[in-house]
């Protein structure tokens, strides 16, 4: 549905939408890292390690996290993150362009976080070392979420109530939700804007 050729094409001429910070907005970077392999392009995921406080402990994400004083950009943050979290240099990939900014909802809390999501294609079957901060990598056929083959929903607390969540369901029972998810819709809209949202259960 969306073949890498494609996606260059399309990535190359979106123009994304910026959020501008306030003083005190903190800010925050992710990497989609895609690959051709064999017919099909693949994502990268990974799952967050449990963790007391964090508000995604043990969430299905892309890998990134938050600026530092030494990055030059959120770009530059987003691949520092990946290097650390994955030993995946992205320098050594394509930069395919950004994605539009979106900001941190935990729980149904919106914070003054925004999160600037970046796409970069690799090449080959890299040897993934996770540090303390990933449980588990996992790449996923980009086309059947596209298609909405892997929609799924689950229920989940919050607030005091049991919600149900639209997500996608990966190999080995991962579920993809919340701020990951509206990231992956957000890219596929950018690849084409009549791509149509899944079914809300």
């Amino acid at each position: 549905m969306f073949p890498i050729p494609l996606i260059r094409r399309r990535m190359s001429s979106h123009q994304p939408e910026f959020v501008q910070p306030g003083p005190q907005t903190r800010q925050a970077a992710v990497a989609i890292v895609l690959r051709q392999r064999g017919d099909t392009p693949e994502v990268l995921f990974i799952q967050r390690a449990e963790k007391d406080g964090d508000p995604w402990s043990g969430h299905m994400a892309f890998p990134g996290g938050h600026r530092d004083p030494g990055d030059a950009g959120l770009r530059e943050a987003a691949m520092r993150e990946t290097l650390e979290e994955i030993a995946l240099d992205l320098s050594a990939g394509h930069y395919l362009g950004a994605l539009d900014h979106h900001r941190a909802q935990p729980r149904g809390r919106v914070l003054d976080m925004l999160i600037a999501p970046h796409v970069f294609e690799i090449e080959g079957d890299p040897v993934f070392q996770p540090n303390y901060e990933v449980a588990d990598v996992v790449w996923a056929p980009l086309h059947e979420l596209a298609r909405n083959e892997r929609h799924d929903t689950e229920t989940r607390p919050l607030q005091g109530e049991d919600i149900i969540f639209n997500g996608y369901r990966l190999e080995g029972g991962h579920f993809v939700w919340g701020l990951t998810y509206r990231i992956l819709k957000s890219f596929f809209t950018t690849l084409d804007p009549d791509w149509q949202y899944p079914p809300e259960k």
